[in-house]
């Protein structure tokens, strides 16, 4: 009988797993770029992606909180972004989804660093402990000079022009006048 404890124990333990995840709420998350991305982005382009969050489960979903993750994975540089610096949506939060429900939402990155990136979009919600995440969606961003010769020869070369044409234009009137 000793030995039998641990074993219906075990058991006990199993079907109440087994229970609590038949009741756990199931999310299914598609993430997808927008089809006018750029195909070469660059650093300061933006980018959107949709996700599509669907609760696979027979109960209601309450408080469900999605969000947007983005990792850098260059070579020698991987680490998750701060999404306050890249301008996208923070999150999704509070929604109530209704069995087979979908929730549809756009996610707009602007790219502000060059490098290779994958973004991902995880969802969870106040009653369950388990975190949803949708398939990853990477992408290269090429740099993009910060001073750009076009802009900035104009300024350089007119402004000094400029100054020594209205040097030039005050010395002859102030002659003309004396």
């Amino acid at each position: 009988m000793k030995r039998l404890q641990p074993i219906l124990l075990a058991t006990l333990l199993l079907a109440g797993l087994a229970l609590g995840t038949a009741r756990a709420a199931n999310v299914n998350i598609g993430l997808q770029p927008d089809k006018t991305n750029p195909s070469t982005p660059t650093m300061g382009d933006w980018m959107h992606f949709h996700s599509l969050i669907t609760n696979t489960s027979e109960q209601p979903i309450e408080g469900l909180v999605a969000w947007i993750s983005l990792v850098e994975v260059t070579p020698g540089r991987e680490q998750p972004m701060d999404m306050e610096d890249w301008g996208a949506q923070k999150a999704v939060t509070g929604t109530r989804l209704a069995p087979g429900a979908p929730l549809a939402t756009d996610w707009p990155i602007r790219l502000i660093q060059s490098g290779d990136y994958r973004v991902v979009i995880s969802a969870t919600d106040r009653n369950e402990q388990t975190v949803y995440t949708s398939p990853t969606s990477q992408f290269h961003v090429a740099r993009k000079p910060v001073v750009e010769s076009s802009r900035i020869l104009p300024v350089a070369l007119g402004l000094p022009l400029l100054i020594a044409g209205a040097m030039v234009y005050r010395g002859w009137r102030q002659r003309r006048l004396t």
